[in-house]
């Protein structure tokens, strides 16, 4: 087998710590590099505040020729104008794709439009897409041309927001702010999430970059249409934070105020804006009752905590504020200076990934790295089976196709064990198809001693299958038992694992039609995926889950 099967990429990170780095989502800073960018900002903030500027110069890249560009393939006004602010601060060369006369137009795809861009000698893109996993995408391409071109150093992809997926940036300034409300304490946070949780990517963003805070409780406000995917409160729920769900404020609002309640409503409250118009016309025709239930009636002030604060991404809309603006006026109001803060951010960021600060940082450097276990064991000694054609033991297992022994050929068992019998049989089904092995033989459900059903795959003749195959049938049929049969016994006899990563083959795919790896997105690549702590294979780029089923054409 070749080693780059299930292998993942290496994280390309020079001697400085940041530079050439990508934000694709939040999880690509771990806790300790995002605790030092809210230092670095924090300290900026400060400076600007005071005026400061030699504090301020020291943060500047100040280089005529360090090209950034920004690329805008859905509409935006504080992300792309904080952006383009921030890289003004910078004193560098700023550029901004006219997506609407470019090449996407003409069928071009992501990484050859890129690959243009960077031979012009941009280091530096900030992209906002509808496709999801884009800047994930570009990274790994990119990468690939700097060698084909011996350029020097990384290129950053930093996500402007991407689909339904992620906002990274979008997460910091929220969480620099929640910290500069909670007195930069750490330790703590209860966050009310209200609005529609479904399609925003602002709040989906939170799953991972609350785990800044040692303790989180999060207190999910929307009526079931608009709530948040469940596998994102799973994931919530895994990393130990407390979740509650509600399905309107009123409903939340009354269960603050019941005496046997323990906890309390929270203190900092993060708005939403519904999109109804991705939900359909059933919805669209439900919008004054679904907007009814997320947004605050000023009356209700009473009813809060004497110290909230209520934070909102925005844009507002401007007729269904949400958050009323009556309210703007008033001790609440922590929006205005949230989405101020993104310009800060993003100066400190910008610094960072560019190498002009990060040489004093300490800590672990990128994402934590999962690696993979022995995922396939060779049992045939373990059980006392044969080790070589000339090698006999007392305890040969034998196999047969219905009545007549398999004399040589091989034999799955174990296949999606207690499972239903009807997605056992379908997997079967795909199990010959990504393995090619079709041809004589048989294969069905049968009934184990524990009364759990499981499949069982036949095929007299087989020859056998070497290292590569065997791993990436573990891929295929996990936990089941590999079988290969010589002279009427057992020869070599493997249990399979489940992979950490699946990639680099052809039948795998993302079912998300979203994502920048499906086949209908155009761009000739293959999903990659990780295992995730609850067993599900994760996307690579858009994060979406699947059960080692659902990955295979």
């Amino acid at each position: 087998m070749t080693e780059t099967l299930y292998a993942r990429p290496p994280v390309a990170i020079e001697a400085h710590p940041f530079r050439g780095r990508t934000l694709a989502v939040i999880n690509d800073l771990n806790r300790e590099e995002r605790l030092y960018l809210y230092r670095r900002t924090r300290e900026l903030k400060q400076a600007h505040l005071r005026g400061d500027r030699r504090t301020l110069d020291s943060f500047r890249i100040d280089d005529p020729d360090f090209g950034i560009y920004e690329v805008f393939l859905e509409d935006s006004t504080r992300t792309r104008e904080s952006f383009k602010n921030a890289a003004h601060f910078h004193r560098l060369k700023f550029s901004e794709l006219n997506t609407a006369s470019s090449s996407f137009n003409k069928s071009e795809s992501y990484a050859d439009t890129f690959a243009n861009l960077i031979g012009y000698d941009n280091r530096m893109f900030v992209i906002r897409s509808k496709l999801e996993g884009v800047c994930r995408y570009l990274a790994e391409k990119t990468q690939q041309y700097g060698r084909r071109h011996n350029l020097a150093g990384g290129i950053s992809f930093i996500n402007a927001g991407d689909g339904r997926h992620e906002h990274p940036t979008q997460e910091l300034l929220d969480e620099f702010t929640f910290l500069e409300d909670l007195d930069w304490d750490d330790r703590e946070i209860h966050l009310a999430l209200v609005g529609d949780l479904y399609h925003g990517r602002t709040v989906h963003s939170k799953v991972h970059g609350l785990g800044l805070f040692h303790k989180v409780t999060v207190d999910l406000v929307s009526p079931p249409e608009l709530s948040m995917p469940r596998s994102y409160v799973e994931e919530m729920q895994l990393q130990g934070f407390t979740v509650r769900e509600f399905g309107s404020i009123e409903q939340y609002l009354r269960h603050g105020q019941r005496p046997e309640d323990s906890t309390e409503i929270a203190r900092l409250w993060y708005f939403t804006r519904p999109q109804l118009e991705r939900m359909g016309e059933r919805v669209l025709r439900r919008a004054a009752e679904l907007r009814a239930a997320i947004t605050f009636d000023p009356a209700d002030i009473e009813r809060l905590a004497r110290d909230t604060i209520f934070y909102h991404p925005l844009p507002r809309h401007r007729e269904h504020p949400t958050i009323p603006v009556s309210l703007d006026d008033t001790p609440l109001n922590g929006w205005e200076r949230q989405s101020a803060n993104g310009w800060y951010i993003r100066m400190v960021l910008l610094a960072m990934l560019a190498g002009r600060i990060g040489d004093d940082y300490r800590g672990p450097l990128g994402p934590q790295q999962v690696e993979d276990e022995d995922f396939v064991r060779d049992v045939t000694n373990e059980a006392g089976l044969r080790g070589s054609a000339d090698q006999t033991s007392p305890q040969e297992q034998r196999y047969s196709e219905g009545i007549r022994p398999i004399r040589d050929g091989l034999v799955i068992d174990h296949i999606f064990t207690a499972a239903p019998p009807e997605k056992i049989r379908s997997h079967l089904a795909t199990l010959i198809s990504v393995m090619g092995l079709h041809g004589r033989g048989g294969e069905w459900v049968s009934t184990g001693s524990n009364g759990h059903c499981k499949g069982l795959l036949f095929r007299p003749g087989h020859p056998g299958l070497d290292e590569y195959a065997v791993r990436k049938l573990a891929a295929v049929v996990p936990g089941a038992t590999v079988n290969v049969i010589r002279d009427g016994a057992v020869y070599r006899k493997f249990r399979l694992g489940h992979p950490q990563h699946i990639e680099k083959l052809p039948e795998l795919i993302c079912r998300n039609d979203a994502c920048i790896t499906h086949p209908d997105n155009g761009e000739q690549t293959l999903p990659r995926f990780i295992r995730s702590r609850d067993g599900h294979y994760v996307c690579a780029y858009c994060s979406r889950k699947h059960e080692f089923t659902e990955v295979w054409r």
